[in-house]
């Protein structure tokens, strides 16, 4: 696998910031809700971007595919916005995933604490 190039990862963090910027000043629908943006990966011949965001607040599977739906459909709003602020040369596609990593690491945490109790009671 090749490694990143030092251009595609100045643009990753470029997109991560002005996109949690954008969205949470642009963006008025309130199914998005708070948005944490927590990674991207942008194609090498960046033409298109893949953006990881993390919703907070929201606790059922239907609030989080609908705020997914919501910041999907926004996505060429975004996209114009982020033309017009950033000095890009070609405009990445933008397609956002939902980022379950916070999840899974508080899952674990649990499961980490609960192992050190028992040790405890034994």
């Amino acid at each position: 696998m090749p490694k990143p190039s030092n251009r595609n990862s100045k643009i990753v963090d470029l997109l991560k910031k002005e996109l949690a910027l954008l969205i949470q000043s642009e963006i008025r629908d309130p199914r998005v809700g708070m948005v944490s943006v927590t990674g991207a990966k942008v194609s090498r011949d960046l033409s298109y971007a893949e953006v990881f965001v993390t919703i907070l607040g929201k606790n059922s599977d239907e609030d989080i595919i609908e705020s997914m739906k919501a910041l999907n459909r926004a996505s060429g709003f975004l996209r114009s916005l982020l033309a017009k602020n950033a000095n890009l040369r070609t405009t990445p596609k933008l397609s956002f995933t939902y980022d379950n990593s916070l999840n899974r690491g508080r899952f674990l945490s649990d499961l980490i604490d609960e192992a050190i109790a028992s040790d405890n009671k034994d």
